[in-house]
């Protein structure tokens, strides 16, 4: 489970409230499991020179709380230790407070870091120092750091210590993962009770480096009276999820691995539909059909192999050059999903007409009432700029459908430009989902997958990925999964899973920039197996 700023609050209040653990506690377990992630790192260093110091650089609140009680546990354990602190330690309230009076009363050094003067006084002190633990701000922040806030991270930044931030680097929004003017980068971030949301969505993923989760003592009571919605894909997950279609008996046929309908493709653009038909092929499904318009079947049955190719009528381009899908393709393909359990639609479809769109509606009535579950993406997205009603009439009415749109093309949904998704990616997601009523798959680092359960994040997939045809060889991959009959809610989690993974073991073997989405349908296939071993050695 992953947590926004505003459920971490909730989840404190009501530890402290409804079970009557006092905050001085939580923050005495917080502060003890910092020190031992910094020992660890210190001893590391000792080992190597002989002589490591922690210098600690606390602010005002429970995050700098969290620094002095760690002081005090480093202290004890017989390491070198400064603390510097933004305040007088005369001024600081609450438990935060009480813990620096104690650091104090035990003789703990203490500097002050209140301005520009003070900063400049101890930067020799600072590059001195083995470690340095930024416990200056928390999840609490809610405005863009400047003055003082911002010169202390700066110099953070500019030391060549190991960098260890308190909960979460200073400067970072917890639920968005954006940075607040200016943020510290930080090699570990020690983070508490549960792990934030921004540390897995850009820019925040480039400053958290390694996290390291400390049990603070909330009981896990607390987190099921608080709604968190938001989760990390990780192999238990994709484990538990892929078990239901792994297996197969002796006694089987393709018929009952499903038969999935690809619709797409346009002149100049035929791999789009080739490289997600042997995708889906890839990840198990028994039967792959592939709809072009007609000036592609020839080019289709020479293409593919294994796949089925169907014929399609067809309208010019919007330039006159070359041929597209029309209304009347539309029509005939929900002819051709007699006995199909999916539909991907829209890979290499290229700018279509009014008449492909307003066709669409029927289908997608009769995709619910035979229960196909329906993929949409690329240009069939765009075509629906302006009238997303379609999809939210078709879902309102049991139709089950996933988008996959990238940053772009949820713009162009949602009326914005990409800066504006790309700033609040789990945001944009959640609005794309409400007013579609679809799982939508927001692609790009950190793919976000929004259901009606919450938001699940993707950790896998590289700088790589950004090349063409990646999105193709993710609708056949999911699309594969739901023609074997998982839910189009697991099958989307799954299949970003699978192909940033895959992806990512491809670009091992040809380096990032070299990737190309064909290198991950084969490794797609070795994961699936992968998999299905692991899930038979977890039933021995």
């Amino acid at each position: 489970m992953l947590v926004d700023a505003k459920t971490m609050r909730a989840l404190d209040r009501k530890t402290i409230k409804d079970y009557g653990i006092k905050g001085l506690v939580l923050m005495e377990n917080a502060g003890r499991g910092l020190a031992e992630a910094v020992a660890e790192l210190l001893d590391d260093e000792l080992e190597a020179s002989g002589r490591a110091r922690v210098s600690i650089i606390c602010g005002k609140g429970n995050n700098g709380g969290d620094g002095f009680v760690a002081a005090r546990h480093l202290r004890n354990g017989g390491y070198e230790v400064e603390v510097f602190t933004v305040a007088p330690v005369a001024s600081l309230k609450g438990d935060a407070g009480t813990n620096a009076r104690i650091w104090e009363k035990m003789g703990g050094s203490c500097f002050k870091v209140s301005s520009t003067k003070e900063i400049e006084g101890s930067i020799s002190r600072l590059r001195h120092s083995a470690v340095v633990v930024d416990a200056l701000f928390g999840t609490g922040l809610k405005s863009e750091l400047k003055g003082i806030s911002r010169a202390l991270v700066e110099v953070i930044n500019s030391l060549s210590a190991v960098v260890v931030s308190v909960d979460i680097p200073s400067g970072l929004d917890a639920t968005t993962g954006k940075v607040m003017g200016d943020a510290v980068m930080a090699d570990l971030t020690v983070t508490m009770a549960y792990p934030k949301l921004g540390f897995f969505l850009y820019p925040g993923k480039d400053y958290t480096g390694e996290i390291d989760l400390v049990d603070i003592g909330m009981p896990p009571e607390v987190a099921a009276d608080v709604n968190i919605d938001n989760y990390l894909i990780d192999d238990v997950l994709v484990s538990e999820l892929l078990s239901a279609i792994l297996w197969r008996t002796e006694d089987t046929h393709k018929g009952n691995y499903g038969h999935l309908l690809i619709a797409g493709g346009s002149t100049g653009k035929s791999g789009a539909v080739a490289m997600a038909a042997t995708s889906a092929m890839r990840v198990g499904a028994g039967l792959v059909s592939v709809a072009v318009p007609k000036a592609l079947h020839n080019i289709m049955e020479i293409k593919t192999t294994e796949v089925m190719t169907i014929p399609l009528s067809e309208e010019s381009t919007l330039t006159g050059h070359g041929s597209v899908m029309n209304g009347a393709s539309v029509g005939e393909l929900a002819g051709e999903l007699e006995g199909k359990s999916a539909l991907v639609l829209g890979p290499g479809l290229g700018k279509v007409r009014a008449g492909f769109v307003d066709a669409l509606k029927g289908l997608l009535a009769y995709c619910a009432q035979e229960g196909i579950a329906a993929l949409i993406d690329a240009d069939a997205l765009n075509a629906l700029e302006g009238r997303l009603s379609i999809l939210k009439h078709a879902s309102d009415n049991g139709a089950e459908i996933v988008i996959t749109p990238h940053p772009g093309e949820a713009a162009t949904l949602l009326g914005k430009d990409a800066t504006g998704i790309q700033e609040d990616r789990l945001r944009s997601a959640e609005q794309l989902r409400k007013k579609t009523g679809a799982v939508v798959v927001l692609k790009g680092a950190s793919t976000i997958v929004a259901t009606e359960e919450g938001s699940f994040i993707n950790p896998t997939g590289n700088p790589g990925m950004a090349s063409a045809g990646m999105g193709d060889v993710l609708a056949g991959i999911i699309g594969g999964l739901m023609a074997q009959g998982m839910a189009v809610v697991d099958a989307s989690v799954v299949g970003v899973y699978l192909h940033g993974m895959a992806g990512d073991i491809a670009a091992e073997r040809t380096g990032e920039a070299g990737l190309v989405a064909t290198d991950l349908i084969e490794e797609a296939a070795f994961l699936i197996k992968s998999f299905a071993e692991s899930c038979m050695e977890d039933e021995l």
